[in-house]
């Protein structure tokens, strides 16, 4: 719910009515793409199945059998999960338009006892039929014979066309109604290089629609984003408001290149927004397990998962969470310098203390874990944070809670084998000397 102190600009001029939107995962077919990442091995892609499911994401893209028997064996095991487990979220697979990558996942199919999506691609672009030799006729001819197979096989299709923002109209129009009328009940529009920018994301999914209403059937369309241009959220979000049903993304936008659409801020964005709703806690865990799996940290500034997300050593931001806090009012003090409620994920607001920090976020600092924020102990820590050039470590702050205890040292000293400057404590000095390499 919207507290009544925000007034909310995003709203004004705009109503976001909840619309049906639907979700695709790609993170275990597209997302490995990426050329830094390792492949996970079943153990782990069956453990992130089981998070994009419990995140009610609608469907899920568990690899390409064309490429070879590992993906095959590792695919039927992931589409026998979703049957034996019964989990809620459909699978589909990537084919190249033609019926020798088609066939394995009908085989695969049949194994399992489930209809899987075959998510059929093609380039459309110009460039990519020059380079490539092929002719507009050719393209079609592969469309038709692809989508016609596969649907005599009892799958459902949707059609990919690769690179379509950079792709002519008429090109798009034949290819779309070829692959309509052969049966394919989706069709998906491909930002490949992550050329579109919001006007030409809109712009081509409406062109889109108008073809599918030219054709007369009940197809649906798809969007898939690219973040080469830092733009694929916002992509994302207009081709939904032009007629796009569902949008595609990948766990920390892991893919070729830069990457892809992440489905992880996706998701935030469309809770937020108003587009859906959704039980978010497990969002922590998804990316943090595909991290893992695939061998790239989180970025520590990264929205909503990174260990910075909601975390602050400024002193004037502090002193206004700590305000909210002692108010009683938690959700106040999640929104007050947050535009993202950490309470929505599972998470909470963190304040530390550096040199940036002011003496309310060391009373805070203690009193959150219960130590007594009296003022020698207070001015003791915010003097070393002064001094040092990062955010304090725990065990640095304990350090100095440790030696202000009785028995302690209490007067300044001699630091580790390092002499003082006069105006500097015991701890100020210890800290100076660990932060120097001494």
């Amino acid at each position: 719910m919207q507290s009544p102190l925000i007034y909310d600009w995003n709203r004004v001029g705009k109503a976001f009515a909840p619309c049906r939107v639907l979700l695709d995962d790609e993170t275990l077919r597209d997302g490995l793409q990426c050329p830094s990442v390792r492949t996970p091995t079943i153990e782990q892609k069956l453990q992130i199945l089981h998070l994009i499911d419990a995140l009610g994401i609608e469907s899920a893209d568990i690899g390409l059998p064309g490429a070879g028997p590992q993906v095959v064996e590792d695919v039927t095991a992931l589409a026998r999960e979703i049957v034996e487990q019964r989990l809620r979220v459909r699978p589909n697979c990537a084919a190249r338009t033609v019926i020798a990558d088609i066939k394995p996942i009908a085989d695969i199919s049949q194994r399992v006892g489930m209809a899987i999506e075959v998510a059929a691609f093609i380039g459309s672009s110009g460039v990519r039929q020059y380079v490539e030799g092929w002719t507009l006729d050719y393209l079609q001819r592969c469309t038709e014979e692809a989508v016609s197979f596969a649907v005599r096989e009892g799958l459902p299709v949707v059609y990919v066309t690769e690179d379509t923002t950079r792709a002519a109209p008429e090109a798009l129009r034949r290819l779309y109604l070829a692959a309509i009328r052969s049966g394919a009940t989706r069709v998906c529009v491909a930002d490949t290089v992550g050329h579109a920018t919001p006007a030409g994301a809109a712009a081509v999914v409406r062109f889109v629609a108008g073809v599918i209403e030219e054709s007369g059937a009940k197809v649906e369309i798809d969007w898939h984003g690219h973040r080469d241009r830092g733009l694929e959220i916002i992509n994302a979000l207009a081709a939904l408001d032009a007629g796009a049903t569902r949008l595609h993304g990948n766990a920390l936008g892991i893919g070729e290149r830069v990457g892809n659409t992440p489905m992880d801020l996706l998701l935030v964005n469309l809770v937020l927004m108003g587009y859906i709703e959704r039980d978010l806690t497990r969002l922590f865990e998804y990316c943090l397990l595909v991290a893992d799996a695939v061998g790239m940290p989180v970025p520590s500034n990264y929205p909503v998962v990174g260990r910075d997300a909601f975390r602050t050593a400024t002193g004037v931001h502090a002193s206004a969470i700590a305000k909210a806090y002692k108010k009683g009012q938690h959700e106040l003090a999640d929104t007050v310098y947050s535009a993202v409620p950490a309470r929505l994920f599972g998470r909470e607001q963190e304040i530390d203390i550096g040199p940036m920090s002011g003496r309310s976020n060391v009373v805070f600092w203690l009193e959150r874990r219960g130590l007594a924020a009296d003022a020698g102990l207070v001015d003791r820590i915010f003097a070393a944070a002064k001094i040092s050039p990062t955010v304090l470590t725990e065990a640095e702050i304990m350090e100095i809670v440790g030696a202000m205890e009785p028995g302690g040292p209490r007067s300044p000293g001699v630091a580790d084998g390092g002499e003082t400057q006069p105006d500097e404590t015991a701890e100020m000095s210890r800290v100076r000397a660990r932060r120097s390499g001494l």
